[in-house]
């Protein structure tokens, strides 16, 4: 136990020294800050006096159908998204000005006869209301029109509340506490993926390139191979976690100071983040770890120069992404037994069950049963990469397979 501490204490020692992590992290901690500031970044370039950017929209009222109250001053301080110009200028003075570029269009109020009225929606051309018809501003001012009529009937108050009143939409699911935002459960299985497939990935780089510079002979002949294997996994996975982890505090900070809090509170729903949660998304984050490590470590150990490390990853690799796709897919529809059946399986489970737990879909039986598939098949593939490990060590020649390495092992053994 004593060796293996050393070596992951080795192995954290050689992974923080090098450049590309320390480049890498303060590339990752640059981009996170600048995406949470890409609307202030853009508000600072664009300047803070918003009527530049914004189209100017006439309104003629010559029949006085708002009777008088149709003022530019109070549409523009609506914040409607357009500057508005009242007028009462004929229909071809109008169509010259939209013509010329004046205006982007104009609503032309007219009074059709004693109880109806329409407006004449004024564009450049036709094809203008193939892109946009502005289906919004007429209701707004439909509403300012009844408001205006309501008013002149003398209501109180609470009568002007009860008709005024909306109906407010609200989805409501009907499985089983299917409750959270799906939003945010990407974003938790996008960083548990990122947590353990780029950790992982580390293993078979870091056996490899020890293998090139011989430091593997001097470790051989110091501790067991287990020792190794198990001690650069955990080595690299504490280093990991570490940066993961100051990936998440530095997003969480800046979003805290540089987002508006409406937005957050419309983009991530957390109120389903809770302790159970976080103990076993760390659960599941340190066991997948494991688990996707030792296959790494497995691929590692058949070959022998670093340029041949990525084409050995391949298939571990294929069934990295396999499992996240498949989690992803299943959260488009958490309640379906697809979802239920990506829990279990121990290449997604580490990406979908937390998600699960979040939405109230997953009862605690659920957990410890994925969690139970998820560590026997870590110990079983531990196993298996520890005998690679111990029959390929010291191979310094050609690429070998794992069937080849495995056969080799079985021939020592005996």
């Amino acid at each position: 136990m004593k060796d293996m501490f050393i070596v992951a204490k080795f192995t954290m020692k050689e992974m923080i020294k090098r450049k590309s992590f320390i480049i890498s992290t303060i590339i990752i901690m640059a981009l996170i800050v600048i995406g949470f500031n890409v609307p202030n970044i853009i508000k600072v370039i664009k300047g803070n006096d918003d009527d530049v950017s914004k189209e100017k929209i006439l309104l003629v009222d010559r029949d006085n159908l708002f009777e008088g109250n149709l003022s530019a001053e109070t549409l523009n301080n609506s914040d409607l998204g357009y500057e508005f110009v009242v007028t009462q200028e004929d229909d071809d003075s109008v169509k010259s000005e939209i013509k010329e570029g004046t205006y982007k269009f104009a609503f032309i109020f007219k009074k059709a006869d004693e109880l109806n009225y329409k407006v004449d929606y004024v564009v450049d051309s036709f094809n203008e209301t193939m892109d946009y018809y502005p289906e919004d501003l007429i209701n707004t001012f439909n509403d300012f029109y009844h408001n205006i009529q309501i008013t002149k009937l003398g209501l109180t108050e609470a009568q002007l509340s009860k008709i005024n009143a909306k109906f407010t939409p609200e989805v409501v699911t009907v499985g089983e506490n299917a409750e959270g935002n799906v939003f945010t459960c990407l974003m938790v299985s996008i960083v548990l993926f990122y947590a353990v497939y780029f950790c992982a990935y580390q293993v078979s780089t870091a056996i490899t390139v020890e293998k090139t510079s011989k430091i593997v002979e001097t470790l051989a002949t110091s501790t067991s191979t287990t020792n190794i294997i198990v001690g650069k996994t955990v080595g690299i996975g504490l280093v990991g976690f570490v940066q993961v982890l100051a990936f998440v505090i530095v997003a969480v900070i800046t979003a805290m100071f540089c987002v508006d809090k409406a937005i957050l509170d419309s983009i991530f729903d957390m109120k389903n983040i809770t302790l159970w949660l976080g103990v076993a998304s760390m659960a599941y984050f340190l066991i997948g770890y494991f688990f996707y490590s030792f296959m790494y470590a497995l691929t590692g150990s058949t070959v022998a120069k670093p340029e041949d490390v990525n084409s050995a990853n391949t298939p571990v690799t294929i069934i990295t992404m396999v499992g996240f796709y498949f989690a992803y897919m299943t959260m488009i529809s958490p309640t379906s037994s697809l979802n239920g059946i990506a829990s279990f399986l121990p290449i997604s489970s580490p990406f979908c069950m937390p998600c699960r737990i979040m939405m109230g879909l997953a009862t605690t039986q659920d957990v410890i049963i994925s969690l139970g598939i998820l560590l026997v098949s870590t110990i079983l593939v531990a196993l298996i990469a520890v005998k690679v490990y111990s029959s390929a060590i010291l191979n310094t020649g050609t690429k070998m397979s794992i069937k080849q390495a495995l056969a080799l092992a079985k021939n020592k053994k005996n």
